[in-house]
């Protein structure tokens, strides 16, 4: 079952990275906070297709790596860590009121911030034993 659920999680962030990279690149620029672009004077479209990138790579790894257990651990970590890293980016577009996936009221913005802590829990027991 774990194993089914870390799969499942990296084709999730496969799919994703991809929608970064194409089809959803408007709408996860909603997600990018303004200190971001401030901090490291990238623009929100580069960052956008950096996070891409990288979940393309953490998706493919959690997909077909990770079949010994300290290294299904700690790639559980990474991705319990990318996720916490990119949720002020779920916390900025429900702040500034920034419409993106149909998240288009407070509630619905506020609503997805949940998803965030779940996610973060499938990475680390799906990676665990």
């Amino acid at each position: 079952m774990r194993r089914l659920a870390r799969v499942a999680l990296g084709v999730a962030l496969v799919g994703a990275g991809i929608g970064h990279l194409t089809f959803a690149r408007r709408d996860f620029r909603a997600q990018v906070p303004k200190g971001v672009t401030e901090v490291t004077g990238f623009s929100e479209d580069q960052v956008v297709l950096m996070s891409g990138i990288a979940e393309i790579g953490l998706g493919g790894a959690l997909a077909v790596l990770g079949r010994g257990r300290r290294d299904r651990r700690r790639l559980g970590v990474v991705a319990a860590l990318f996720f916490a890293a990119v949720f002020p980016g779920n916390v900025a577009q429900w702040v500034n009121r920034r419409d993106g996936f149909g998240l288009d009221t407070d509630d619905k913005r506020a609503l997805r911030l949940l998803g965030q802590p779940l996610l973060i829990a499938w990475a680390l027991w799906s990676t665990r034993r």
